[in-house]
Parts: C-alpha cells; sequence; structure tokens
C-alpha cells in the first residue's frame, strides 16, 4: 500500500514504519496531593483518556531512568472531582461524558 511520505517514520532498527492513528480525543491528568501541606503525596499520576465513545484510565508511574515512563491500566472510577487549584470540578464534566 502506498501512505504519504509524511506518515512515514523510521525506527531505531532503520526500518521504514508507518504512524498510524488509532483513536483521538480528550484527557485529563491529575495527581495526588496531602491535603495538610499542598505538596505531591505520591509520585502517582492518573492519565484518563475518553475518545467520545468510552474512556480509560491509567496511573503514569515514572521509571528510575529520566523521562521515563510507564503506563499501567486502572480500574474504571465512578464520579470523581478534583481540585482545580480554586474550586471542585467534576471529572466527567471536564471530558464532556453524560453518563
Amino acid at each position: 500500500m502506498k501512505y504519504p511520505e509524511e506518515v512515514l517514520t523510521v525506527s531505531k532498527k532503520g526500518k521504514v514504519e508507518v504512524r498510524n492513528m488509532v483513536d483521538h480525543g480528550t484527557f485529563v491528568r491529575y495527581e495526588y496531593l496531602d491535603p495538610e501541606s499542598g505538596k505531591r503525596s505520591e509520585n502517582k499520576v492518573k492519565l484518563v483518556l475518553y475518545n467520545g465513545e468510552e474512556y480509560e484510565e491509567y496511573f503514569i508511574i515514572p521509571l528510575k531512568q529520566k523521562n521515563r515512563y510507564l503506563l499501567l491500566k486502572a480500574e474504571k472510577k465512578e464520579d470523581r472531582k478534583l481540585w482545580d487549584g480554586k474550586k471542585s470540578v467534576d471529572l466527567f464534566e471536564l471530558l464532556n461524558i453524560k453518563e
């Protein structure tokens, strides 16, 4: 099959590959803070991806190597509120999810 040049890339092994979109949508990334100090309580970040039909949740875990992360699929949770620095906001409203 013929692909446009701008979607082709070369891997570290020198193999030509096509960058093929699997999905797209919106996301929310949030972290956990200590309620007393306001500082990050752990190196734990959650990523919620929404493609317009369904959502997936992942924990982003930093690895020992600089700028390397592991995504672990997380169990879907019910409605939850997030702190935006000033007020409580609904996660699913941010993603425009109507449930």
